[in-house]
This record gives structure tokens, C-alpha cells and sequence, in this order.
């Protein structure tokens, strides 16, 4: 396809990904808004992820494919546990507003919300924290955001738990019952053992470390 009538590339990557290389990568636009910026990501970089985390922009590249067989297990998952029954919706990549900064948002690998969460909708297909009962993370190559930066994020948002799949370091992790913007230390799963989702979610549904960390074989 011909550049003819395209916008230039923004500055800190090519269209082509090559600063991207594997991992995310932090775009700070000074000339624009964050968040025009990242709406112009989205744009020039299909399939990416792109969001803005105590107030800079970070880009993950598309997921690998065991990381979409764990999401895919996940609603299979929650259908059977009649999650819809209990009140719930589970969705993967709906847009999380943060109230870490004034354009600050997440797109969580998946999310369990409240059944009325549409009525939470802030802006940008963005909705409000108070309707998340849980979100998870599968990491990727850019695996710090989830374990670092969002674990402070999703805190100081009140989100109740946050499961991250750390395949990085092969176990999972559990955070949930954030105090003044912080989680307590959180519970640590290792393979051979199941992930209890806590009840603040509305389900009762063991999850196996296993397959979140490779996805369902």
C-alpha cells in the first residue's frame, strides 16, 4: 500500500516495528496530548496494545498464541460457573479508566465486570474502576508493566483482584484487597496447584496454574 495521504510516523517507531523490537515500548509525544498520541498508535500500529500508565504512553506488541488459549480457557471457564447467572460479564481487552492521571487508561488481558458495566462508560470505550471485580494479566514480553507498574495502578483504582500469570517466572500471583492505594503482599501459586478466585468476585471457580501460565493444551 502506498504512503500517499498517511500522517509521518510518530517519533520513537517505525512503521515497520522495528524500535519496538519485542517488547513494549514508552512514547512520549511533546508536540500533542497523550492522548491524541495514543489514539495515533492505534492507528499506525494494528494488533498492538496501547495504553497510558502513570501518564506515559506504552505500546505491547500482539499477544503469542498460548497467551489467547489462556483468555479463551478463561471464558470457558466462567460459562461454566454460570458467571452471566451471578450478575457478571467476562470480557477480554474493554478499556479500564485510571484515576492515576487526567488521561491515564488500562486494556486488561481480561476482566470480570459487573452485568450493568455499560452504564460505567467514562470515554474512549474506557469504563469506570468500580464496576471490575477482577482483572488478569498473561505476561508478555513487556512483563515489569504487569508486575510492577499496573500492580500500583490497579491498587490505587480500588480494583478488589488482580491476577497476574507471570510466565516469566512461572508461577501466578494473587493481589486483591488494596488499603490507601496499595496491595498487601500477594499470595504466590507455583504449578500442580489451582488459583482460588476469591469470592468478592461472585463466582466460586478454582483456576489451574497450569494452564494459565501455558495456555489450554
Amino acid at each position: 500500500m502506498s504512503d500517499h495521504g498517511r500522517k509521518p510516523p510518530l517519533p520513537g517507531y517505525s512503521r515497520e516495528g522495528c524500535s519496538l523490537k519485542e517488547g513494549a515500548v514508552a512514547v512520549m509525544l511533546h508536540e500533542s496530548s497523550l492522548a491524541d498520541a495514543a489514539d495515533r498508535l492505534w492507528e499506525e500500529l494494528p494488533g498492538h496494545r496501547v495504553e497510558i500508565l502513570n501518564g506515559s504512553i506504552v505500546v505491547t506488541p500482539p499477544p503469542d498464541g498460548p497467551h489467547q488459549e489462556t483468555l479463551s480457557w478463561l471464558v470457558e471457564e466462567f460459562v461454566r460457573v454460570k458467571a452471566r447467572q451471578a450478575g457478571l460479564k467476562y470480557l477480554g481487552g474493554i478499556g479500564l479508566w485510571l484515576p492515576t492521571g487526567p488521561d491515564d487508561y488500562a486494556v486488561p488481558d481480561f476482566s470480570v465486570v459487573d452485568v450493568d458495566y455499560k452504564d460505567a462508560l467514562v470515554e474512549k470505550n474506557c469504563y469506570a474502576p468500580y464496576v471490575f471485580r477482577l482483572v488478569l494479566e498473561v505476561t508478555s514480553s513487556n512483563w515489569t508493566n504487569d508486575t510492577a507498574t499496573k500492580v500500583d495502578v490497579y491498587a490505587r483504582a480500588g480494583i478488589p483482584v488482580y491476577l497476574i500469570a507471570d510466565r516469566k517466572h512461572d508461577e501466578v500471583l494473587l493481589y486483591q484487597n488494596a488499603v490507601d492505594g496499595k496491595y498487601p503482599a500477594p499470595q504466590r501459586y507455583k504449578r500442580g496447584q489451582s488459583v482460588p478466585v476469591p469470592e468478592s468476585v461472585g463466582v466460586s471457580l478454582e483456576l489451574s496454574v497450569d494452564t494459565l501460565l501455558d495456555g489450554d493444551d
